[in-house]
């Protein structure tokens, strides 16, 4: 008993002293990386979130514009952090991989019902009961979500969209069908097995605007590897001469972790110089 009473003082003597050597606090104020704001689609005919990175010295009564970053699966705890410091590291001045940007992260509701247009498989349509309505968010993202940015934000014309699974899915289906929407597409792991690989059936949309396209993928099974790297092909055959294509394999990555390394990729080759 002696020498647990001892043993807890020497402890406490130990803490005090300890106490004393730390320095004092001056300040405390909470750390951000963008904004959260809330905008009403009557499209969507519901509230929709959307996180906004801007680039360091952003200033609303500038003339300086800059390029947008459209992200699918954008909310706090999905992909907009990681992605957004990407873009951050990717345009700081010593490393110049892309330029500053700004980065729209959209929050998602139900992203079975936005990223799906609507499939005739049975086994699709039970275990996604609310999907099929890809169109609507498509024009939500044409008709109220880019004006809305545009009119908010100083932004040059050039877009980019990123989207992963699901939302690969979308993305592949914009740039099938409304390919003037971006000018950038990066497209990971994206589940093209939907409705029984029926969108790789479909006749792109010809485009004359300048493009960049990139599709990854991990391991992750052969449905998987072989339709994305089936999308690169069907791209490959229709290709314009202002077009620059890119796939990768990563195989050293998985579904759930291919996307930070992707898009890191991609963003070198979106903005290295075409080669003749």
């Amino acid at each position: 008993m002696k020498y647990s009473i001892l043993g807890l003082i020497f402890q406490f003597i130990t803490i005090v002293a300890f106490a004393q050597d730390l320095p004092e606090k001056i300040s405390e104020s909470d750390f951000t990386i963008g904004k959260s704001i809330k905008i009403e689609s009557k499209i969507l005919n519901e509230t929709r979130d959307l996180n906004i990175y801007l680039p360091i010295g952003y200033a609303a009564d500038s003339l300086k514009t800059y390029p947008v970053i459209y992200l699918l699966d954008g909310s706090k705890d999905e992909d907009f952090i990681h992605i957004s410091g990407i873009v951050q590291f990717g345009s700081f001045s010593w490393i110049n991989m892309l330029p500053e940007s700004i980065v729209v992260g959209i929050g998602n509701v139900d992203r079975k019902r936005d990223f799906t247009y609507p499939s005739q498989n049975e086994l699709d349509q039970k275990e996604f009961p609310t999907s099929g309505k890809s169109q609507t968010f498509i024009d939500f993202i044409e008709k109220e979500l880019q004006p809305f940015i545009d009119a908010t934000y100083n932004t040059t014309t050039t877009k980019t969209i990123i989207g992963q699974s699901l939302g690969g899915l979308l993305v592949t289906e914009i740039l099938f069908k409304n390919p003037q929407l971006f000018d950038n597409y990066i497209i990971v792991s994206p589940s093209l097995w939907w409705d029984d690989e029926k969108l790789l059936d479909l006749e792109p949309v010809p485009y004359t605007s300048p493009k960049t396209i990139y599709i990854a993928g991990g391991k992750e099974g052969e449905v998987m590897e072989r339709t994305a790297k089936e999308l690169f092909n069907k791209l490959k055959k229709s290709k314009t001469q202002n077009t620059k294509l890119f796939y990768d394999f990563l195989e050293d990555k998985t579904h759930g972790d291919a996307l930070h390394n992707a898009v890191y990729n991609a963003f070198e080759k979106i903005h290295q110089p075409i080669k003749q």
